[in-house]
């Protein structure tokens, strides 16, 4: 990424806007960082910024009569940015991250750190042993999902076809690096896809449902069968594992945490 994106990032996850949401959470946190548009690097001007992260509730509110907030959904304006936070206790959160879903591990490795706790890193190394070639489903499913909502509008949205190429090309990229990377800028790098940067650049000039006035829908069609061809050939010759290698590992720590807590 050049000087210029990487200042961009840095400026995202400095915003002391986002540092003061953070700051009010009712319970400690484990992590928080920036997802959505801004980490998959095309928001536009009026994006809203999506803070996702694991909390941790006191062992009183998980053992007592009166559990505690296994969720945390807070949605809202703040000085004139629109914030959405979602976080997850710690166990519920694992347990994501053991389902195969890709959308928490984007966010454990997200670039974008709004705050960070002293198990994060360890967070981030187990995780990085809970990554499967099965992952792959994870990121096909999400793509069907786009597409469909990308059909179904008339004239048809900019957003989901982006998805559609982002989480395409961030499966076959995991596939075949064992790294989880979201940003579709970076992804494209090496992809080298000359209609999904102008659909970035089109997307970050525009209105958050900016639509394609005169999309190609054959071609657009034609390409996202071929990701999804790539990335189902990608998972078979994966060098992942077929089953997640930090289970023991994460108990540990979820025990750990629970003490110190």
């Amino acid at each position: 990424m050049t000087s210029d994106g990487t200042k961009a990032l840095a400026a995202v996850s400095d915003d002391p806007r986002l540092a003061r949401q953070v700051s009010e959470h009712p319970y400690p946190l484990i992590f928080a960082t920036v997802s959505g548009a801004h980490l998959y690097g095309f928001p536009s001007p009026d994006s809203d910024y999506d803070l996702r992260g694991a909390h941790v509730l006191p062992l009183g509110e998980v053992v007592g009569l009166k559990p505690g907030r296994e969720t945390i959904t807070e949605s809202g304006i703040r000085e004139g940015v629109e914030i959405d936070l979602v976080t997850h206790d710690v166990k519920k959160f694992f347990g994501l991250i053991l389902r195969k879903n890709g959308y928490v591990m984007e966010q454990i490795f997200s670039p974008l750190v709004v705050y960070t706790g002293p198990h994060h890193e360890e967070l981030k190394s187990i995780a990085r042993t809970c990554l499967t070639r099965h992952h792959a489903h994870h990121y096909l499913g999400f793509a069907a999902t786009q597409w469909k909502l990308f059909e179904k509008e008339k004239p048809p949205h900019v957003k989901p076809l982006l998805y559609v190429y982002r989480v395409l090309l961030t499966g076959i990229h995991l596939m075949r690096t064992g790294e989880v990377e979201a940003n579709l800028v970076r992804l494209n790098d090496e992809a080298k896809l000359s209609h999904v940067a102008e659909l970035i650049e089109r997307k970050k000039a525009g209105p958050e449902a900016c639509r394609l006035a005169e999309a190609d829908l054959s071609f657009h069609e034609k390409e996202h069968e071929r990701l999804c061809r790539e990335l189902e050939s990608a998972s078979q010759a994966s060098p992942l594992p077929e089953v997640p290698n930090g289970v023991a590992a994460l108990n540990d720590l979820l025990v750990r945490i629970r003490l110190q807590g």
